[in-house]
């Protein structure tokens, strides 16, 4: 009995329809199994904050990630039209509420302020809409669970269109992998040579996007913000304004062969940088360091064959400012010790 226990419990916590037969065994009639079976099918989203409570049913946010310290929806800006991202830091229950508010109000400020003065720089980053750092000292009694939402903080900013860069670099290392397969497949001369000579042209591509993104750190960290979390998952490729032109659009000789799902992506547009739940304001050479050294391992952890082109981006980053060359001579330092911070200042 004691097994059949935690199965039912098991299988109503995942959304899973529980044995009838080890309910009665436990004592439950069948109208209760049927019950508990409904509410275990039916998943609230989380709670939104309070201005994000009283929408439009038709465009109600939309829950996109959760991570453990926010979750991120899609939602509007005074229309329906104009597309937002909403990040939500919620309340923590298990710290105290009062240290819980100013952590929660420290991070959304530090966040919304580097933002702002990446944005007023020029610097490729979403822009601040609103923000919202839930000052409320005390929740309702009445209705303290509807309104805990409300007491996190959230930011709202302009929403980006595009893909994010790991997604499209992972599509590209799949299509460089199809294309050296259909080499080693020995099909007609004429498609063997169109297929080399199209991966060097997007091997071209890539070290430009690559460039792009090391031109972004570099005007990141000129403007003394320090991202603190630089993934490929950080980054979205915007696609250019204008639309995909002829000459970049990828030729249909190209990918005729290749399987499906495997074709080349556009690799043209804008480096945005996003997320900047981790950031902080520095200075100091050793922290820009740690910021590139943290994105050179995430490319050699996600993306293996374009990890030899990482250099690509030193490059794009030695060229942003003036101080970068101190910035990379302490790279090869941090490289030697890992994120481990020198004691010698």
């Amino acid at each position: 009995m004691r097994e059949d226990l935690l199965t039912k419990s098991s299988k109503e916590r995942y959304g899973a329809k529980p044995d009838l037969d080890s309910a009665k065994l436990c004592g439950a009639t069948p109208e209760d199994t049927v019950s508990r079976l409904d509410m275990a099918e039916i998943q609230l989203p989380p709670p939104l904050p309070r201005p994000f409570t009283y929408c439009d049913p038709a465009s109600v946010p939309v829950l996109l990630a959760q991570g453990a310290e926010a979750r991120l929806y899609k939602t509007h800006f005074l229309h329906p039209s104009i597309p937002a991202a909403l990040k939500v830091r919620p309340l923590k229950p298990y710290r105290h509420p009062i240290l819980d508010r100013r952590l929660t109000r420290q991070r959304i400020l530090q966040e919304a302020r580097c933002m702002t003065k990446l944005a007023r720089e020029g610097a490729p980053v979403p822009g601040i809409l609103a923000a919202d750092w839930g000052n409320n000292p005390e929740p309702d009694n009445e209705s303290k669970e509807g309104n805990s939402a409300s007491n996190g903080g959230w930011l709202l900013m302009e929403w980006i269109d595009g893909d994010v860069v790991r997604q499209v670099v992972d599509s590209w290392e799949k299509w460089i992998k199809s294309s050296s397969a259909l080499d080693e497949r020995g099909t007609a001369d004429t498609d063997i040579s169109v297929c080399a000579e199209a991966v060097k042209e997007s091997e071209k591509k890539i070290c430009t996007l690559l460039r792009k993104i090391g031109s972004a750190v570099g005007l990141l960290h000129k403007t003394g913000i320090i991202h603190g979390d630089l993934t490929t998952s950080n980054l979205m490729l915007r696609p250019p304004a204008s639309g995909v032109s002829a000459e970049t659009a990828p030729r249909e000789t190209d990918t005729k062969n290749l399987e499906p799902g495997n074709e080349l992506p556009s690799l043209d547009g804008e480096i945005v940088l996003i997320d900047f739940g981790l950031a902080s304001q520095s200075v100091q050479d050793e922290d820009r360091a740690v910021d590139l050294y943290v994105l050179e391992r995430a490319f050699a952890s996600s993306h293996p064959r374009t990890e030899r082109l990482f250099q690509e981006v030193l490059e794009g980053y030695g060229e942003s400012f003036k101080g970068a060359k101190s910035v990379l001579k302490r790279l090869e330092e941090v490289r030697l010790r890992g994120r481990k911070r020198s004691m010698i200042g």
